[in-house]
């Protein structure tokens, strides 16, 4: 019996941890998922990793009040660093932005921490689209895309596997170009990567929302720059110009009854 209560946030990024995995999770802060993981039983044991020191011994403390020091053990270092080559085959790493989390997958994989690793779970805060470029960039091809709001801010779910395991298509396949609306809309590698290869195969009230408001955001930073006279804002207008129509054009298509 599971008796720690996550968020829905945190309670899907588990349902991404393969049954029986070796789990690590990185930048664990106070160890609720590895300690949700082990009690469930979804994974024997568990790594916690944290850099900072009041995380580090709030996850301590956490593993300590569950009675689970013997499957879990929480370590202070920097991102993978924790963890020895081949030690986990799941890592899991959430509540930061895009491009962070791309940094500690990268030095990981410099220092061979991402050898044996079978899944990355990753919740980036912002930042998605660096995520994703990474990940194609690195040999890792994501399986499935999740979205969904808590408690008024909008979480993305990416899960991948590295590619030469075999993922039906591959980054080839996940990347082709989409046709929506009938042919309307092409959506071509850098549309997919921003909005996501799998969120736009099926779109949600949540996804939609959080376009709704990259527009509105995009339009505020349009409004400013038209006060501007200068070369450069005239250019940086017709890009935003182009942004915004080209995210307007893609909601316009999506399926009305999946919404």
């Amino acid at each position: 019996m599971n008796n720690v209560k996550l968020s829905d946030r945190l309670q899907l990024l588990l349902e991404q941890v393969p049954e029986g995995s070796r789990l690590a999770d990185i930048g664990s802060d106070h160890a609720l998922l590895p300690v949700a993981a082990v009690e469930s039983g979804r994974v024997p044991s568990a790594i916690a990793g944290e850099v900072n020191s009041g995380p580090f011994e709030a996850a301590r403390r956490g593993v300590a009040e569950a009675g689970l020091g013997n499957k879990i053990t929480v370590r202070r270092g920097d991102g993978l660093e924790v963890l020895e080559p081949g030690e986990a085959d799941c890592i899991t790493i959430a509540g930061m932005g895009g491009s962070l989390i791309a940094a500690i997958l990268d030095r990981g994989q410099k220092l061979g921490k991402l050898s044996g690793v079978k899944t990355l779970a990753l919740q980036p805060n912002v930042g998605e689209d660096i995520l994703r470029r990474w990940l194609l960039g690195n040999g890792w091809v994501l399986i499935s895309e999740h979205i969904l709001e808590e408690d008024g801010k909008t979480y993305e779910i990416l899960t991948a596997i590295p590619e030469s395991s075999g993922a039906a298509g591959g980054n080839e396949q996940l990347y082709r170009e989409q046709v929506l609306g009938g042919g309307q809309v092409v959506c071509d590698q850098a549309l997919l990567l921003q909005m996501g290869p799998f969120l736009l195969q099926a779109p949600n009230k949540v996804f939609v929302a959080k376009w709704q408001g990259e527009i509105a955001k995009l339009e505020g930073i349009l409004t400013s720059l038209s006060r501007s006279e200068l070369e450069a804002a005239e250019e940086k207008r017709s890009k935003l110009t182009l942004q915004i129509n080209r995210i307007r054009e893609v909601l316009e298509c999506l399926p009305k009854d999946r919404l």
